[in-house]
């Protein structure tokens, strides 16, 4: 009888994660760092296996071999730490097929940025957890869309316990590296999230630089004001265009600024590492193949930054010109190649959507 995965396979697809693992009744320690550099982080989890943030990818990437899992963060209503890549639920949750929901629908400045949806802040933890994650680009992983509304939206401390008990059964130190998504934006809510944040973490035993965390930001004065609350290790997060709290305050300062070699002296006063996009390190060419390394890491390394660059995915659709195989989009191509370009330039670490492929090849002599 073929399985049907419109059941309750939340269960059993995290049981046999868990069971595959060993996973201990009860966990509490935390076992020595055996993690080899560069870091290898999860992407949302696995999530070109299985639907992003929910507990299925999470454990699934660790049992790949994944150093750290990446929560993105939002907050309810109430106060709760949720994992879900936006406040908006629409791409990622089947709150459309909830007609107790349906007024709840409306339009809303993000960021500078109109969008409509239903939003986080609009529920109570407990309605969302009447919803179901959905995969967030089923054209490109049709796959993982077989799998829509099989998992349940994780709070932060569920996704600790999680990490907390397959740290013990591995035998190896897990990391978490939540990204705080939209802070100005919950902050003007009365939702600010880095007080909560930081007390659940310190709650669960992770104090200090030697803690397996990572809280990254696109961000400026979010990451300057946690810095303020906790010692735990702050990553900012460059990207194109200008962050939208330094929007706010009609600041100048954009995220090409922020990679100079000037602008990186001014992170390391605050954070301990960096995210960037790709193209900051190795950009490509005009024809979209993978070109040559920049001074980026040499001038973060400089300032005593690590370089922890975004986002390494086997799917055509994301791939340089050169590393695609075939005509068609959700396709693999040569992810493998992109990543040992990347190691070579001397990254620190890497975000992939494919952990166990970046294990490998990290692995290989």
């Amino acid at each position: 009888m073929p399985l049907n995965l419109r059941t309750p396979i939340s269960r059993w697809l995290l049981g046999a994660c868990l069971l595959l693992a060993g996973l201990p009744s009860q966990a509490t320690l935390l076992p020595t760092d055996t993690h080899t550099a560069p870091l290898i982080i999860a992407h949302r989890g696995a999530s070109g296996y299985v639907p992003e943030h929910t507990l299925a990818a999470y454990a699934l990437a660790i049992l790949q071999g994944a150093d750290s899992i990446e929560p993105d963060l939002v907050m309810t209503r109430d106060g709760h730490l949720v994992a879900r890549h936006d406040n908006e639920l629409g791409l990622t949750t089947d709150v459309s097929q909830h007609p107790e929901f349906a007024a709840r629908k409306r339009t809303q400045s993000v960021d500078g940025v109109p969008l409509s949806g239903w939003f986080s802040e609009d529920f109570s933890l407990a309605e969302l957890k009447t919803l179901h994650a959905i995969e967030r680009i089923p054209t490109i992983r049709p796959g993982n869309a077989r799998l829509d509304r099989a998992f349940e939206i994780p709070t932060l401390q569920e996704i600790i316990d999680l990490v907390k008990s397959l740290q013990l059964s591995q035998q190896r130190r897990i990391g978490l590296y939540p990204e705080t998504k939209h802070p100005s934006h919950f902050q003007r809510l009365g939702l600010a999230m880095e007080r909560p944040l930081v007390r659940l973490l310190h709650r669960n035993g992770y104090f200090g630089a030697s803690a397996p965390v990572h809280i990254q930001s696109f961000e400026v004065d979010n990451l300057k004001t946690l810095r303020g609350l906790t010692r735990l290790r702050l990553v900012q997060l460059l990207g194109a265009g200008q962050p939208y709290d330094q929007q706010l305050r009609g600041s100048p300062l954009t995220y090409t600024r922020m990679a100079t070699p000037e602008g990186l002296r001014d992170i390391a006063r605050y954070a301990s590492g960096v995210g960037p996009d790709k193209a900051y390190i190795i950009p490509r060419d005009a024809a979209g193949n993978l070109g040559q390394p920049t001074a980026f890491i040499a001038n973060a390394h400089a300032v005593g930054l690590k370089v922890h660059p975004y986002t390494f995915r086997a799917e055509n659709a994301f791939l340089p010109s050169d590393l695609r195989q075939g005509s068609d989009p959700a396709g693999r191509g040569d992810l493998e190649t992109e990543i040992r370009a990347f190691l070579a330039a001397g990254v620190d670490g890497l975000f992939t959507d494919q952990a166990d492929i970046a294990v490998r090849v990290r692995a290989a002599p």
